[in-house]
C-alpha cells in the first residue's frame, strides 16, 4: 500500500470560518462604502474569493476589494473561527495510522496556515488558492490517498485526480448533491470519520 495521504479542504471542513469571515466582510463594507451581505456571502463558502467580491463589487474594483479583504482577513476572521467538530480527532486518526494530511484550499496559503496555526491543527502539507480541478494538482502531486470536503467542486477535485472523495455534508451542499458530484462516501460530518476511516482506506485501496 502507497503512504496515506489524506487531503482535506479548509471552510466549512475542518473549520467553521462563518464568523471570521462575515466580520471581515462587514470590515470590507465599513472601508469601501460598498455593501456585501455578510450573511449571504458565508451561506456559499468554497469557491475562489473574487466569486463573491464580484458580486457587490464592479469589475474595474475587484482586484482592489480581493486586496483590501486579505489586508483585514487576519485582524477580523482568526479569532472567531471554530473547528469544524471531529476536525482534530480527524487529523489525529491519520496519523494515528502513519499517514500525513494535506490541506487543500481556495483560500490563499498565508490566510490559511493562520487558521490551522491559532487552531493547533497539525497537517503537514498546504496547498492554497485552488479549486475544483485546480486542486486535483496539489493531490496528484503529494500523492493523496483521499480528498474530503463539504462542496461539489471538491468531489470534483477529486475524480480529476482519480481518487476517492468523501463528502461532509457541513457546509453548503446537501448530501445528494455531493453524492451527485461524485463521492464515494457521504459523512453526516467528521465526528464519523475516524470511526470510518479504515473503511474509507479500503475505498481508496480498492479505486
Amino acid at each position: 500500500m502507497p503512504p496515506l495521504m489524506v487531503g482535506f479542504d479548509l471552510d466549512m471542513t475542518l473549520v467553521d470560518s462563518r464568523p471570521g469571515i462575515a466580520a471581515a466582510y462587514r470590515a470590507l463594507t465599513a472601508q469601501t462604502g460598498v455593501y456585501v451581505d455578510a450573511d449571504a456571502a458565508v451561506s456559499r463558502l468554497g469557491p475562489p474569493l473574487r466569486t463573491e467580491i464580484a458580486r457587490w463589487f464592479p469589475p474595474e474594483r475587484v482586484e482592489a476589494a480581493v486586496t483590501a479583504y486579505r489586508e483585514l482577513y487576519p485582524a477580523y476572521a482568526i479569532t472567531p473561527t471554530l473547528p469544524m467538530p471531529g476536525a482534530q480527532a480527524a487529523i489525529e486518526a491519520v496519523h494515528a495510522r502513519g499517514g500525513r494530511v494535506m490541506v487543500v484550499t481556495s483560500k490563499i496559503g498565508r490566510l490559511a496556515k493562520l487558521h490551522l496555526d491559532h487552531l493547533g491543527l497539525a497537517v503537514d502539507e498546504l496547498a492554497g488558492d485552488l479549486f475544483a480541478e485546480e486542486k486535483a494538482t496539489a493531490l496528484r502531486e503529494h500523492g493523496a490517498t483521499l480528498y474530503v470536503g463539504d462542496h461539489v467542486a471538491d468531489m470534483v477535485a477529486a475524480g480529476a485526480a482519480e481518487i476517492p472523495g468523501v463528502g461532509v455534508a457541513t457546509g453548503p451542499c446537501t448530501a445528494d448533491e455531493l453524492r451527485a458530484a461524485g463521492a464515494h462516501l457521504v459523512l453526516d460530518d467528521l465526528g464519523g470519520f475516524s470511526g470510518a476511516l479504515d473503511r474509507i482506506i479500503g475505498l481508496a485501496l480498492e479505486g
